[in-house]
Parts: structure tokens; C-alpha cells; sequence
């Protein structure tokens, strides 16, 4: 347009303002631009709808616009530019509405109008000379960049609307190509609404999913412009959009910071450029003191012909990832493990220090398949082979080999683990292994197969039956031994868990199993002792089963390894030695000897027996107050030393003594000592209460004294009355030998009660005390007793209270003995009393008779000696009264064979009541002589 304008001007069409073109207007930038004949002829449509209307209000009228279209359709007349058009031309465009720009093909700004200095804030000095992209920043947006693109290649007419990135308005853009370049307009919501709105949310939606994005998005030119670019680098960088659009993306806060950094991101634009994608991974600093670490995608748009556009950039924040990469690295160099991961296509591109180092390989020398130099040449085929089963199947990969030490050249041997790293989507992304040195493990296992060459040679000699199980229970071993006992075969083992349960005894299994399983379960050491049955006779032995777990070095049981014993002859012996420990133990515990051991005069250990007799406890034994030597009473020192001295000789003496007791009382003992020939400077002494028969021989002694002077009295009274009834009867008087005589029965009874007595005592001793079974009626019995010794004892008054109701069957004669003998007791030991009571009571299945009187009474500790044959109370006033000892005694066994019971309460100086039971139906236990029977015989 503005070319036929000026072609206006230079014929002289009528412009009111022709004159001569000075120097400096000539050298205007519109004017140095280009040749205006060059100028498309496309300005014609914006002259008719932009600048038509604007020329008219100016006062050029219709003849101006006529010349304008007649110069428009004949180029080829212009030879000149006078100063008068170009004024005119240059009036034209700085008047015009919209914000114009003249761009050559550079796109670098040759010429701005005044709205096109108003819009982008700056002067023409400012912006003239800069690309259209630094120059005017505001305007800047890859929908403007791809509209400059089209214009140029197209060489047509081209409009764009879009929103500018900076300052969120929109613009309707016209781009008209030139001879050398182009010119563009800007102007505001120019187009209809219905356009306008469809173009803005089009618009809205690309600006709105560029923010969404979490990465650090722009948009370059193919040159490395910044068009577009999202928040988040510009909130890292705290800059303004302004402040990077238009510029190159290398001179950002971002990049500019390291110039390594810089050269990577410029390499990577320009591969990008010639429509490469380009991934790489660099730190950036946004700020001083931060930095990010970023996964960079550089993507070229290509047009419809395959062209490049513009570049897509996208930065990914892999900061943390990074850092716990590092982290990761540094764990991983630290662990003694080799460690390495290859990618799925099986390029090995990473290995930790440790690698590096026993390889003596740089990291570019072990990647790809370098690292496979390093292993031994006889398993590289094989690892190959391993490893590609891995990657085919996606099963981790395990196997050894041996890899060559780089300094020294030596082979050790790793155990080698590669597990596969997938994705969300579950492809594997990397591979991640180890390398770990067992080479001395390798050589324990050599060992370990000659060591166990050793022991199968070692098992089949000696006598036990030696077996080996995995860890599981399952045997796998057994020596030759075992395989002759049982008759199984060793597959028959290894292949049946429980092959061998059959041969333990049945009593046995289950204690067998569960003593098993339990050390399977914990790992502790196994022991068991069984029956066995040999397979050829069938006779169980005993046999002791032990079994021990062998563990690795993490712990875990490898192997068990057992013996099993026969200790037949040993269980034999030890059931002869619990026999005899058990008779030990019963005559131990027993309650009637007494044993102590001695070391020298101290008693170390004695049974409770030897503790009860002697009244000293446990604590007195521990504390060492039991002493023989202090223990013996002096007239009994010299005899028992004599007897020590005689036990070291003859190994076992036997001796009576007395102790004195915790208490000071006296102890008759027999004692009977032996020698321990396992512990020579040990005794045992076996002690028995030497005092019932120390007691009986005194109870016979007084006894005797007793019967001779009870026996003696009687017969001297009668000898005397024997000799008087002589001499009177010489004499002739009869009258006085008659009452001679008669006191002659008196003493005659007392004999014959007497010797009556030890023959009934006699009797009983021999079990040969004979009753008499018949009905007694036992009311009328007792009162006859109680008159009769009336009777004879008219110094004590005899009280009967109650009654007995009943008949029992029993012998009547030794009941009127027992209760005679009670009340004969109860008048004799209470002299000075003046009545003797009688108390019955019955009941259905007793009856109850109580004897009480008012005398001397009896000793608590002598009560239940009374009963005793031959005791008598030992006080003073006792001792007057005569007798033998036995009444008591008979009254006892006869109460005792009709099934009664006799029970004594007495307090000395208060009397003694004795209380005899009696059961209303009577089962005698002694000898019966029926009456009848009785009477025949008499």
C-alpha cells in the first residue's frame, strides 16, 4: 500500500504536499525499509478497509484516492521518491488506528507507528533494530509466532487472534507480506464477537492446560526465543513474564548461571531444531543458594510440510529424586556388596565404587557389555545364557561366577542377584543387582565336602548309629550300622520322612515326635531316649538319640547331625541302681531309725527321723550345731570313742549309747555305724529309739519288785495265820481256829485275783483270752457292780445317775471284770475323796458309761500310757498304792473286743474321769466259746 501511496506522490496525483525530499526524511526507516515498488499489492485491500476511510477524514478527498488506485495498477512508471509523497505516506501510517510494525525477514523491527510505540511503552529508538519478539515483549505468544511463520512461507495475507501471555488482552493481528519482509497491525477486538468468543476460550483452554501443568513449560522459536512460558520457572526465578519473552532461553536466570549448563541447554535446542527430540538431565539455579535438578524434554512442532516451528520445552523436577539418588549412591558404595544396574535392553550403566575397584574398569569401560571381559572365560557363555532367560522371562536372575581381580588378575567367585524394576504399568524400567564375594564360602564348601568325605568314613566305623537330616526333619544319611539294625535301606530313609517311626516302640513314638518337631521348631539340640526293635529278631533295646543343628552364618540350620547309643546294659543298671536308691530312700525316710553321717565330730546331714528323736531342726544342721562328741553324755564319751576307733577297723560296729537332746533330755539309742568306702572320711550311723525297750525292761524290773511284794504280803499274812490256826488247834480251841480261817480267805482272794490277773494278761499277750457270746443286760450289770463294790469299799459312797435301757450281746463275766477293775481304780486312787461316780446314757446305736472320781488324777503326758501293760503312774502318792499295772491294761482289751472304745481326761489334784463306749450291736474280734458249749464242758 504504502509503495503505491508514495508511486502517489512521486507522479504528482495531486498531493498538496509536494517538495523536495531532503537528506534526513529520505533517511527515514520507512524509506531505507526497502524499494517501494516492492511492496505487495495486497496493501490495496488494507488501503480499501483500514486506511480509506482515514485518508478521507484528512481532506485528500476522492481525486487523492482515485491517483492512489490508478499508481496501484502501474508499477513500472515509478522512478523516483519525492519528499512530498513520502511525507504523505509516512502521515498516513503514523496516523493510522492500530499499532503497525514493519518487520524484514529477520523479523527484526525496521519500523514502528506512534500507537505501535504507545502499546509497547517505548520510543521508536527503543524498539527499531530489535527482533519483534524482544522489541515488543507485550505482544509476544506462539500463536503470533506461528502466524509470522505462515505469512512468510505462504506469502499471503494472514490474520490471527489470540491473547498476549503478558498482559492477558487480546489482539486481532494482520500480517501482509512485502517484498523483503512484513508488515503487521495490531489492533483490539477487532473481529466480531461470535469469532471473538470462540477464539478466546480456544485460547483460554491452551493458557489454562500450559498452567496446569506441574513442569516448567515455554514455547521457543527454533532459534531458542522465549514466545511463551508457564508460572512455575517464573515463580522459581521470581521474574516477570516480560522479562524473558522475546529473549533467548539460554540468557535466563535458569540457565545462564553455570556455562556448562548453558552449552547443554543450547546443544540441546539446536538438535531440536533440525526436529530431534532431546532428552537430558541438568541443575539449574533459579536463585542464588537453590538449585533444581531437572529432566529437560526439547520437542520440535512441525508444520504440514515437516518443517519446524517452534520447540516445546519441558522441565521436569527431579530434585528429590536426585538427592535420594545420592543418598542411594552413597549407601550403596558404602555396602560390601557389589552393586550395578542395567536397562532392560541389557546395557549395564551404572556400578558402584566397589565394582569399579576390584574391576580396576572406568565406568565407560564397564558399560554396554564391557563388564563381561571381566569374567572367567569358562562361565561367560553360561552367564550370558542365564542373564537373557532373565530378561526374556522377567524372573530375577541368580547364579555364580568369577570375576577377575583387576590388579592382581585372580578369579574369586560371586554370588550374582539381579532383580527387575518395573513401572506402574508394570515394565520392567531397570534392572538392579549385586555382586557379592563368597570365594571363601566357596572354599568352606570345599572343605565342607572333604570334611564330610571324612565323617561318612568316620560313621561307618564306630559303633553308634550316626545319621545326618536336612533342616526340614527329612534324614538323608544313616551309617551301615543303622541300615543292618533296622533292615531299611538307605533310599527307603531319604525318601519316607517317617519310615523309620514303625521301629520305635509304641510307648515311645509320641514323645519321639514331639520331642522332634519341637527342636525343629526351635533349633535347640534334640535328645531322646527310646525303645528300638531290631528288624531281624524283633527285641526292642534301648537306645539314646541325640541330635545337634550345624547353622550357617546368618544362623539358619543347615543340617542335624545325630548319634543314637544303645545303652541297654546302662538302663538295666540304672533300674538295679533306682531299686537300691529307692530301699535307700524308704529307709531314709523312714520314721523309725534314725541315720546321720559324720565327717570327724561333726554331724553334716541326718533324716528328719534323727532330727525328731534328738529335737534339733534343719537350720541347726546347716548352722553345724549338731556335734556327736557334745551330744554324749560323759559316762557314755569313753565307750563311744572306743566305738570309732573300732569302726575304722572293722568298717561297721554296733554299740548302745544315750544322747542328750536339743532340750537336755536323755536318749537311749543302739546305734550301729558304717563306714562310706567312696568317702573314706565319711560314716553313717543307723540309729533306733533305744527307749521303749529301756522303759519295758524298767516296767519288768518294777514289775518283779512289784509281784514279789504284792505276792509276798499275801502269803506271809497267810503263814502267819497258818501257824496261829496250828497252835490253836493244839490247844484244842476251836472257836479261835474258826476266825483264824476265816482271815486266811482274805489274802487267799488277793492271790487269786492276782495270779487271776497275770494269767488273763498272759492271755492276751498269746491272743488266747476267750469270751463268752451272750445277751447282756447291761442296766442291770452295772448297777450289781456298783452294789457289790458297795459292799466291799463301805469308805466311799458310790452314785449311779441315769440308765442303759438295753441288752447287747457280749461276755458277761469279762464285762463285770472291766467295770469292777474302773470302780476298784477309781476308789484305791482317791483316798481322800468321799464318792465315786457312775454316769450312764444311751443312745439306738451306744451306750455311754463314765466312771469319775475326785483323787490324785493323772499327768497329761502319762495319759495315754496308762493303758499300757505293766505302766503306773510314777508320782510319789501313786507309788504307795499297790499294785501291778495290768487292771487298766485287761479293762482296755476287753472294751476293745466288744468293739468299744476307753478314753481317759484327768488333771492332777482334780481326779480322773474314764469313759468307756460301748455299740449296742456287738461284733467281738476276739475267740467265742459258746455258753451252752462252756456249760458242757464244765
Amino acid at each position: 500500500m504504502w509503495t503505491h501511496v508514495c508511486r502517489c506522490v512521486r507522479e504528482g496525483a495531486g498531493c498538496p504536499h509536494d517538495r523536495q525530499v531532503d537528506e534526513q526524511f529520505y533517511w527515514h526507516p520507512i524509506v531505507q525499509f526497502t524499494s517501494f515498488s516492492k511492496l505487495s499489492h495486497h496493501f490495496k485491500r488494507l488501503l480499501e478497509v483500514r486506511a480509506g476511510t482515514h485518508l478521507r477524514s484528512q481532506g485528500w478527498g476522492h481525486t487523492c484516492e482515485r491517483d492512489i488506485y490508478r499508481t496501484m495498477s502501474d508499477t513500472k512508471q515509478i522512478r523516483r521518491l519525492t519528499p512530498s509523497s513520502s511525507e504523505t505516506l509516512i502521515t498516513l501510517l503514523e496516523t493510522l488506528p492500530g499499532a503497525l510494525f514493519i518487520i524484514d525477514d529477520a523479523a527484526t523491527i525496521v519500523y514502528a507507528n506512534v500507537s505501535a510505540q504507545t502499546l509497547t511503552g517505548a520510543t521508536r529508538e527503543d524498539v527499531c533494530g530489535k527482533p519483534l519478539w524482544s522489541g515488543a515483549p507485550h505482544l509476544v505468544s506462539t500463536a503470533l509466532y506461528q502466524a509470522v511463520l505462515r505469512a512468510r512461507q505462504t506469502r499471503k495475507w494472514t490474520e490471527v487472534e489470540y491473547r498476549s501471555p503478558v498482559t492477558q488482552t487480546w489482539f486481532h493481528a494482520q500480517l501482509l507480506p512485502t517484498g523483503v519482509g512484513l508488515a503487521v497491525l495490531f489492533q483490539e477486538n477487532t473481529e466480531p464477537k461470535r469469532f471473538q468468543d470462540a477464539l478466546r476460550q480456544s485460547e483460554q483452554k491452551y493458557l489454562n492446560l500450559l498452567e496446569s501443568v506441574s513442569d516448567r513449560m515455554a514455547v521457543l522459536t527454533p532459534e531458542g526465543l522465549v514466545l511463551e512460558i508457564n508460572q512455575r520457572p517464573l515463580a522459581d526465578s521470581l521474574c516477570q513474564r516480560e522479562e524473558v519473552v522475546g529473549k533467548p532461553f539460554i540468557e535466563t536466570p535458569w540457565w545462564s548461571y553455570d556455562p556448562a549448563v548453558q552449552q547443554q541447554l543450547h546443544t540441546a535446542i539446536e538438535q531440536a531444531s533440525r526436529g530431534k527430540s532431546v532428552h537430558f538431565e541438568a541443575r539449574i539455579h533459579p536463585q542464588e543458594g537453590w538449585y533444581l535438578d531437572l529432566t529437560v524434554t526439547m520437542t520440535p512442532h512441525l508444520d504440514a510440510d515437516g518443517h519446524v516451528e517452534y520447540l516445546i520445552y519441558a522441565g521436569r523436577d527431579i530434585t528429590a529424586r536426585k538427592r535420594a539418588e545420592a543418598e542411594l549412591h552413597a549407601l550403596v558404595d558404602a555396602i560390601p556388596q557389589q552393586v550395578w544396574t542395567i536397562r532392560p535392553d541389557g546395557y549395564l550403566d551404572y556400578c558402584n565404587q566397589r565394582w569399579l575397584d576390584y574391576t580396576s574398569l572406568s565406568i565407560e569401560q564397564a558399560q554396554g557389555d564391557g563388564w563381561i571381559q571381566c569374567l572367567h572365560p569358562d562361565d561367560r557363555q553360561r552367564i550370558q545364557d542365564a542373564w537373557q532367560m532373565s530378561r526374556k522371562t522377567g524372573m530375577p536372575f541368580e547364579t555364580e561366577q568369577r570375576l577377575r581381580h583387576g590388579m592382581t588378575g585372580t578369579y574369586r567367585w560371586f554370588l550374582v542377584r539381579a532383580l527387575p524394576v518395573r513401572d506402574e504399568t508394570g515394565q520392567i524400567i531397570k534392572w538392579f543387582g549385586t555382586s557379592t564375594d563368597i570365594e571363601e564360602q566357596k572354599r568352606a564348601e570345599q572343605k565342607l565336602k572333604e570334611s564330610e568325605e571324612r565323617f561318612r568314613l568316620l560313621a561307618e566305623t564306630v559303633p553308634q548309629v550316626v545319621w545326618v537330616a536336612r533342616p526340614d526333619g527329612q534324614h538323608e544319611y544313616t551309617n551301615q550300622h543303622w541300615c543292618d539294625y533296622t533292615g531299611l535301606t538307605l533310599e527307603q530313609i531319604q525318601s519316607d520322612r517317617w519310615a523309620q517311626l514303625p521301629f520305635f516302640h509304641p510307648d515311645d513314638r509320641e514323645d519321639r515326635q514331639a520331642r522332634w518337631q519341637h527342636a525343629l521348631d526351635t533349633g535347640a539340640m534334640y535328645e531322646h531316649e527310646g525303645r528300638l526293635r531290631n528288624g531281624q529278631t524283633g527285641e526292642y533295646r534301648w537306645f539314646l538319640t541325640r541330635g545337634v543343628p550345624m547353622r550357617d552364618e546368618a544362623g539358619q540350620i543347615v543340617k542335624w547331625f545325630g548319634t543314637s547309643t544303645d545303652i541297654e546294659e546302662q538302663k538295666r543298671t540304672e533300674e538295679a541302681l533306682r531299686q537300691s536308691q529307692k530301699r535307700a530312700s524308704v529307709l531314709m525316710n523312714s520314721n523309725m531309725i534314725g541315720i546321720n553321717i559324720i565327717e570327724g565330730e561333726q554331724i553334716v546331714d541326718a533324716n528328719d527321723t534323727f532330727l525328731h528323736m534328738t529335737g534339733y531342726t534343719r537350720e541347726d544342721l546347716r548352722a553345724g550345731r549338731l556335734n556327736w562328741m557334745r551330744m554324749t553324755l560323759p559316762e557314755y564319751l569313753a565307750r563311744t570313742r572306743q566305738a570309732h576307733q573300732e569302726l575304722a577297723a572293722q568298717q561297721s560296729i554296733t554299740y548302745e549309747k544315750e544322747y542328750v537332746c536339743k532340750d537336755g533330755s536323755r536318749l537311749p539309742v543302739l546305734v550301729c555305724g558304717v563306714v562310706l568306702q567312696h568317702h573314706p572320711f565319711q560314716g553313717i550311723a543307723f540309729i533306733l529309739d533305744n527307749s521303749a525297750r529301756k522303759e519295758l525292761e524298767q516296767r519288768k524290773d518294777s514289775f518283779i519288785s512289784m509281784a514279789s511284794h504284792e505276792l509276798r504280803n499275801p502269803l506271809a499274812s497267810l503263814k502267819m495265820q497258818t501257824q496261829l490256826v496250828r497252835k490253836r488247834l493244839e490247844k484244842q480251841t476251836h472257836h479261835e481256829a474258826a476266825a483264824l480261817l476265816s482271815r486266811v480267805e482274805g489274802p487267799v482272794k488277793q492271790l487269786e485275783r492276782l495270779i487271776g490277773e497275770l494269767l488273763d494278761v498272759s492271755k492276751i499277750q498269746a491272743g488266747r483270752l476267750e469270751y463268752l457270746q451272750e445277751t447282756v443286760d447291761l442296766d442291770a450289770l452295772l448297777h450289781e457292780v456298783a452294789d457289790t463294790m458297795q459292799q466291799l469299799s463301805p469308805t466311799h459312797t458310790i452314785v449311779v445317775r441315769g440308765a442303759v435301757p438295753c441288752s447287747l450281746v457280749g461276755d458277761k463275766d469279762r464285762l463285770w471284770q472291766a467295770f469292777t477293775n474302773l470302780l476298784s481304780n477309781a476308789i484305791k486312787y482317791s483316798p481322800d475323796a468321799e464318792t465315786v461316780e457312775m454316769d450312764l446314757s444311751a443312745s439306738a446305736e451306744i451306750v455311754m458309761i463314765r466312771v469319775r472320781d475326785h483323787g490324785l488324777g493323772i499327768p497329761r503326758e502319762q495319759c495315754d500310757k496308762i493303758f499300757d501293760r505293766f505302766y503306773r503312774v510314777s508320782g510319789p502318792r501313786q507309788r504307795a498304792i499297790p499294785g501291778l499295772g495290768m487292771g487298766l491294761y485287761i479293762v482296755a482289751e476287753i472294751v476293745k473286743a466288744h468293739g468299744g472304745t476307753i478314753m481317759v481326761d484327768s488333771a492332777v489334784g482334780k481326779g480322773s474321769t474314764f469313759t468307756v463306749t460301748l455299740p449296742t450291736r456287738t461284733s467281738l474280734s476276739s475267740p467265742w466259746i459258746d455258753r451252752e458249749k462252756q456249760r458242757g464242758k464244765q
